[in-house]
């Protein structure tokens, strides 16, 4: 790091004793904008994902379906007794019995709206909410099946578990996107450097016939591919977060593609990694194919 702030701020003259390449200065800054931009709306999407997997477990995990048996003969007497186990359980904020207007409308989906649920014997839901610190799945369970028979918890779970598996693989696909994207950066530099020190071969031995150094030499390639990743990174990230800002804010997943809290830090961070990834790779190019001039 310390070598590479001492790039920056050290002598900007340095760089002008090659002659720029006009072909691989322009492909460095539009591959590190084009990287960058795509490093970010990864990022985002990830991030994202994470955040919404995240918020939605914890709703999950704060509520639970009691399904009751459907027999009318005992609804009343199931229900009441279920209500009354509930408000006695530590760890229940909220129980209520859903209404048949709100049952229904929770099979609709899946049965059509044309079908008499009036005449249909629908098992009695109850929705819970868990206090801090919450109730136990399994006693409360136990305690049902013996006083309710036919009772059955549902504390989502089956579908809480998968959320968050799916949410960790979103993370780390996000997180190998980044790398993948790094390492094409670092190969995309290090041919641009190789092709510029190649083409620049007869002042380099003119350079050195006057005394310079091949570290002086490295040092006028590495700063000129270094400021110019930079600087397209940060082009790049700029225009990443417009796009993100214009995205359709039609509620759903698109509203929350972005960045929050301390996930501004992220665009922050991309137009320097990209160039220390520009400053490595173009001091290995520049010193190996030095060598190979000897």
């Amino acid at each position: 790091m310390k070598g590479l702030l001492d790039l920056i701020v050290g002598d900007p003259q340095a760089d002008r004793v090659v002659p720029p390449t006009g072909v691989t200065a322009r492909l460095t800054i539009f591959v590190s904008a084009v990287m960058a931009f795509l490093a970010i709306v990864a990022l985002a999407l990830s991030l994202s994902t994470g955040r919404v997997a995240d918020r939605w477990a914890d709703e999950l995990a704060q509520a639970a379906t009691l399904r009751l048996p459907a027999d009318p003969e005992q609804a009343d007497a199931h229900l009441a007794k279920t209500l009354e186990i509930l408000e006695t359980t530590p760890g229940v904020a909220s129980a209520r019995a859903l209404t048949n207007e709100e049952q229904q409308a929770l099979l609709e989906p899946w049965f059509g709206s044309d079908l008499p649920f009036d005449t249909l014997p629908i098992p009695q839901l109850v929705e819970i909410i868990a206090d801090e610190p919450a109730y136990d799945p399994e006693g409360l369970q136990a305690r049902l099946t013996a006083e309710v028979p036919g009772a059955v918890l549902d504390d989502h779970a089956n579908w809480r578990d998968p959320l968050l598996a799916a949410a960790g693989r979103v993370r780390l696909i996000g997180w190998a996107v980044i790398l993948l994207i790094g390492a094409s950066v670092a190969a995309m530099i290090t041919l641009a450097a190789h092709a510029s020190l190649a083409a620049n071969a007869q002042v380099i031995r003119v350079l050195r016939l006057v005394g310079a150094r091949d570290v002086y030499i490295a040092r006028a390639f590495v700063r000129r591919y270094t400021l110019r990743a930079g600087l397209g990174a940060i082009a790049g990230v700029v225009l990443a977060l417009i796009v993100l800002q214009i995205l359709p804010d039609g509620g759903g997943f698109f509203a929350e593609v972005g960045f929050d809290g301390a996930g501004w830090i992220w665009p922050l961070v991309i137009p320097l990694l990209a160039a220390i990834v520009a400053f490595f790779a173009t001091r290995a190019a520049a010193m190996a194919r030095l060598r190979e001039q000897t």
